[in-house]
């Protein structure tokens, strides 16, 4: 039992002691990267309405 409050304790005093200090964090500037745009049609709305026209096509099929 002993064994363990004085393992207990050794990790407690541990933690505190690598928490780190008070220096001023060092930040590195974020780098943002602008995508070019190739053309003005969103192709992002293509694949659902695809999906869309297949799934009424094969119900009207039915």
């Amino acid at each position: 039992m002993k064994k363990l409050l004085l393992g207990t304790a050794f990790a407690l005093l541990a933690t505190g002691a690598i928490a780190g200090s008070i220096a001023e964090p060092v930040m590195e500037p974020e780098v943002i990267i602008e995508q070019a745009q190739g053309s003005s049609v969103n192709h992002h709305i293509l694949p659902p309405l695809i999906f869309v026209l297949s799934v009424g096509l094969g119900m009207a099929l039915l």
